[in-house]
């Protein structure tokens, strides 16, 4: 029972969930009928493989950051720092998990669906996780394979690559940047004890920072749009996306203003609301 507590916890499965629910979305998006039955079953499947593929991607991250987790409060109680799980069992995991993800998406989708969840995987556990410790760009890099999911969805649905793809990549890849840089605002003293470099300035926790965070927020408001110039919402979307990008941009002023925890806290909350009422408002307006 131990034990598969902390296989559970290694696929992160709160964060992983979202992921994959973001892949769902695209999948949604993706479909052209609405043949409930075929269209709820794929969705499923696709959260599924995604899961699977988040999970050991996220397996590979905390291998990799065994030792530097047990120097943070929040992940020193992880399954490998406590050594509830040796290195060698979580990489099998990874291979198992990672594996029928892939073949999951490959075979019931198209060889596509499964090519791109295989480059999300490695950009994220490979390079993303290492340059945590060496440069910011970590963050661009890491958002990447955070704003491929939708991407994925669209392309189980279709089997293309299309524009209307790259424009629901367009809006996650974005929104990573405030979201990322509001929780290393709120863990700085955790990351510092790491050694991870996720702030975009020297200076860290500044003004040049909270600037940064709304410079994205703000380029994030015409791209949430995009959807609605390329047909592929009614009116309902953008009104909703409209409202929800002043609301988030208006918690960055707050941080400028402050420069407080408290305004990137509510920054970092703010922006796990504004991606799924987004995300959601998108399929419902389809509907």
């Amino acid at each position: 029972m131990i034990k598969a507590r902390a296989y559970f916890q290694l696929l992160k499965f709160r964060l992983s969930l979202t992921v994959a629910f973001s892949a769902a979305v695209g999948y949604m998006l993706g479909q052209h009928e609405f043949a409930w039955r075929i269209h709820w079953a794929g969705a499923l499947l696709v959260m599924l493989g995604g899961l699977l593929v988040t999970g050991s991607a996220n397996t590979i991250n905390q291998i990799y950051e065994k030792d530097l987790d047990r120097l943070m409060k929040r992940t020193a109680k992880r399954p490998l720092p406590t050594g509830v799980l040796s290195v060698r069992e979580a990489w099998a995991f990874v291979f198992l998990t990672g594996l029928a993800g892939l073949l999951l998406l490959g075979l019931y989708f198209n060889p596509l669906t499964a090519a791109i969840s295989l480059i999300s995987l490695i950009l994220y556990g490979f390079i993303y996780t290492p340059l945590k410790r060496i440069s910011p760009i970590c963050v661009a890099v890491g958002a990447i394979p955070g704003g491929l999911p939708p991407m994925i969805g669209w392309v189980a649905a279709t089997g293309m690559l299309t524009v209307e793809a790259w424009i629901l990549f367009g809006i996650q890849f974005m929104w990573q940047f405030p979201h990322f840089w509001a929780i290393a605002w709120v863990l700085d003293e955790d990351y510092h004890k790491a050694g991870f470099k996720m702030l975009p300035t020297e200076g860290g926790r500044d003004l040049r920072t909270a600037f940064q965070i709304m410079t994205y927020t703000l380029v994030l408001i015409p791209l949430s749009l995009l959807p609605f110039y390329f047909g592929m919402t009614s009116h309902i979307y953008p009104m909703v996306a409209a409202i929800c990008g002043v609301l988030f941009l208006m918690q960055t002023f707050y941080l400028m203003r402050t420069v407080s925890k408290k305004a990137a806290m509510r920054i970092m909350f703010g922006s796990f609301l504004y991606l799924p009422i987004v995300q959601i408002a998108l399929v419902l307006d389809k509907l």
